[in-house]
């Protein structure tokens, strides 16, 4: 199932925390050899983890963590502006109709839908939230795991080549990719909408409360 927690409501979801962390650590580290810090507990977590960003997270049957990502407002800190604006020719991405995504992880051995169920869950928060757009970095290896999900971006700018290849790019989400992605995840729309319910209601904060 799909979780959506903001970093201070991790709290009532240890495990779910836990593991969400660990794996972090196992894949920008470990696998990817990315120059991460880690924490004294095993924890990947860098500065924007704390600015309260909202997690959609994919919860496993045993309650721990499938897969993630984090959501923050443009209007505040980002990676994008903050470490990759001269992907952009040194401009940023300020919009509050735009929010970033970034740390998109996938535990070891999770389900092979896990990747499409979180891009379906964004979707969800895009609509409700009024969100136009998502922007985020991603390296060359997610380029497959994009178009296999059928949700690939615009592509801001890049830098680098082959395997080292660095993009920014733009996802919206149109009624046709919903679809795609809802297929790919095996999830109906009316599953999709329950798991957002749950966790905000049918009143979901808009962009506005955010800018």
């Amino acid at each position: 199932m799909i979780r959506y927690l903001y970093a201070n409501e991790l709290k009532t979801a240890p495990l779910l925390k836990e593991t969400m962390f660990l794996d972090r650590a196992d894949q920008f580290k470990i696998r990817l050899g990315w120059d991460v810090k880690l924490e004294d507990n095993g924890y990947e977590r860098d500065e924007y983890d704390s600015h309260n960003p909202l997690y959609v997270i994919y919860q496993k049957a045993d309650g721990t963590h499938g897969g993630s990502m984090r959501l923050l407002p443009s209007t505040g800190r980002t990676m994008v502006n903050e470490h990759f604006s001269e992907i952009l020719g040194g401009g940023d991405v300020r919009n509050p109709f735009i929010w970033e995504c970034t740390r998109f992880c996938l535990a070891r051995n999770t389900e092979p839908r896990t990747a499409a169920a979180l891009m379906l869950a964004g979707g969800e928060v895009m609509e409700n939230f009024g969100v136009k757009h998502f922007v985020g970095v991603f390296d060359a290896r997610m380029v497959r795991i994009y178009r296999m999900i059928g949700a690939s971006p615009e592509v801001l700018g890049s830098t680098g080549d082959g395997r080292e290849k660095i993009s920014v790019g733009l996802w919206s989400f149109t009624d046709e990719a919903r679809m795609r992605v809802a297929q790919k995840a095996g999830i109906s729309a009316a599953l999709s909408k329950l798991w957002f319910e749950r966790a905000f209601g049918s009143d979901a904060p808009k962009v506005s409360e955010f800018a």
